[in-house]
């Protein structure tokens, strides 16, 4: 059953630049069933990433910055499927590819709200240590992915417009049927030099949503930061 004011997401929906698709998915739903549990979270905070020849602004912040490669070349394919990279060895991140095939492309998924499945994912995310507060389930990049359950390498690819199985998961991405109203951006977090500045204000996020992270400038970075709030 789709909830009210969602509705399925279309390779249609994700075919242009990442920078402008990354809005439109805050406020949807991504549904992950993984090891036969399902949890489903509603996306707050998110990133776009634009690869080599993407848009009329190089992107050094993007993996595919130097072109295709082994790690990278999800991003290469067909808007809809996820791209699941590995980042420090460890926490696997989800991306939403975008952009038509061939032109490398993705967005972030930073931080989300659980609302199905939260002791699912509390179990995955606190399985060694103390529980920590419900906005701490998936506030980062590397949370969200333990809490859905999607890991690198073997769900890099997954297809969330058709839900196909891969490797005992399905992913599907429901769109706001409108996009919401207010929406903060501002400078990506963490990231290295000129691409973590003002000059990528290409981190977008719910104002006020407790379960969106911490801000963080990248090596090189630092600056005076501005959010603004698009209307």
């Amino acid at each position: 059953m789709i909830p009210d004011g969602l509705r399925p997401g279309t390779r249609s929906d994700l075919s242009a630049l990442p920078v402008d698709v990354a809005p439109t998915l805050l406020g949807a739903h991504l549904i992950v069933e993984a090891g036969g549990e399902r949890v489903v979270a509603r996306l707050t905070e998110v990133e776009a990433y634009h690869g080599v020849g993407t848009g009329e602004i190089p992107d050094p912040g993007s993996h595919a910055r130097s072109g295709r490669s082994a790690r990278n070349a999800t991003m290469w394919g067909p808007p809809g499927h996820l791209y699941v990279y590995l980042s420090h060895g460890i926490h696997s991140c989800v991306n939403v590819v975008c952009a038509p095939a061939g032109v490398a492309g993705g967005v972030l998924l930073r931080a989300a709200e659980i609302v199905e499945g939260a002791e699912i994912a509390r179990r995955r995310r606190f399985a060694v240590r103390e529980p920590g507060p419900a906005r701490d389930l998936a506030r980062g990049p590397g949370r969200l992915g333990q809490a859905v359950g999607l890991h690198h390498a073997e769900h890099d690819g997954i297809d969330a417009v058709t839900g196909a199985k891969q490797s005992g998961a399905t992913a599907r991405l429901l769109l706001p049927e409108e996009p919401l109203a207010h929406v903060a951006t501002g400078p990506r977090v963490g990231v290295a030099g000129v691409a973590g500045t003002d000059a990528y204000p290409w981190r977008f996020w719910i104002p006020g949503d407790p379960t969106v992270s911490a801000f963080r400038w990248g090596r090189g970075a630092g600056g005076a930061r501005g959010a603004t709030v698009l209307d």
